[in-house]
């Protein structure tokens, strides 16, 4: 029980979500904390998350003045991490899409790895639920142009289940990370591997959202393609 760890959930308009995910996250292991931090979703999930940390103290909740970015909701939830001592920091999203089952799996994992990446590709298999198609090609083949461009040999380098290290968070310069869509996991991934840590992939099964909408638009895209470049050249020019 000396080991604390915090499990970072974005939210945005996720009220049908959060009172079902909190203490699904909670009850898997006596060290896992979570902190919600909530971009002024109008559908008073913020308010929601108040009620429920109220009653659990493992429960945290951090409010922002608008919707400001899956990235940049990271970077304050890592920053609040770091300042109170956490040993481990969860990347998770707010959906279900991500089941809180596997945490118990990253908790073993990360024994063996500064950063642990669920895998919805891993050797190849896919293991999504739900997605349509069209989607599911648009991500496969979005891994595979980050794989060739930054060097990085990891299956799925655009996931959003991830388990960091601490030492990891205080290595990286997180006010130089740019990205703010899907392309912050890449990012991420990259300046930790470029900083000489352990990465390693372990299976998950994604399933499509069930309550709310999905957030990915074309600007997230667009995001991600020039991204991925230009993490390679800042790489090359040792600004990672």
């Amino acid at each position: 029980m000396g080991e604390r760890a915090l499990v970072v959930i974005p939210t945005y308009n996720e009220a049908g979500n959060v009172p079902s995910l909190v203490p699904q996250v909670l009850a898997q292991d006596p060290r896992l904390e979570v902190l919600v931090v909530d971009d002024q979703s109008p559908d008073g999930t913020g308010q929601i998350a108040d009620v429920l940390a109220a009653k659990e103290p493992r429960l945290h909740v951090l409010h922002r003045e608008a919707k400001l970015g899956l990235g940049t909701a990271y970077i304050t939830g890592f920053k609040w991490a770091l300042g109170r001592g956490y040993d481990y920091v969860f990347e998770m999203d707010a959906d279900f899409s991500h089941d809180p089952a596997h945490l118990k799996e990253f908790l073993k994992a990360v024994a063996q790895a500064d950063l642990v990446l669920g895998s919805r590709y891993l050797n190849g298999r896919v293991t999504i639920v739900n997605w349509p198609m069209g989607r599911l090609l648009l991500s496969y083949c979005a891994n595979i142009y980050a794989r060739w461009i930054t060097g990085l040999r990891i299956w799925d380098l655009t996931g959003g289940f991830k388990c960091f290290r601490r030492r990891v968070l205080e290595a990286v310069d997180l006010s130089r990370v740019r990205s703010n869509g899907y392309a912050f996991q890449i990012e991420m991934s990259v300046r930790a591997w470029r900083k000489g840590f352990t990465l390693k992939e372990i299976p998950i099964v994604f399933v499509d959202r069930a309550e709310g909408q999905s957030k990915m638009n074309r600007a997230i895209v667009r995001e991600a393609v020039w991204m991925v470049p230009r993490l390679r050249l800042m790489a090359w020019f040792g600004r990672i």
